[in-house]
């Protein structure tokens, strides 16, 4: 099973909220998920990111491959630079 970490939508028309959740590849965007991760939300300014560290951290490390979009998102959080500094440790 490939397990991606993406963006599934919420909120209604023309107010979009998301949540960051790793879901098996072949689910489509807002279907069945398997963990939420953290939220997005980009109608504020800035934008108000939520997300659980550790688990992001955990799922990166089994393998999941995140969307575009998510993998800016914690580029910007410094999540993938941690987890890449913690790959190099190893």
């Amino acid at each position: 099973m490939a397990v991606k970490l993406r963006l599934k939508r919420m909120g209604r028309k023309k107010s979009p909220f998301y949540r960051i959740v790793a879901a098996d590849s072949r689910m489509p965007r807002d279907g069945r998920f398997i963990e939420e991760l953290g939220t997005y939300d980009p109608r504020q300014n800035p934008a108000k990111v939520t997300i659980k560290r550790e688990n992001v951290l955990a799922w990166l490390g089994n393998g999941a491959q995140p969307s575009d979009t998510v993998k800016n998102i914690l580029s910007r959080e410094g999540i993938i630079k941690e987890f890449a500094e913690s790959k190099k440790a190893k």
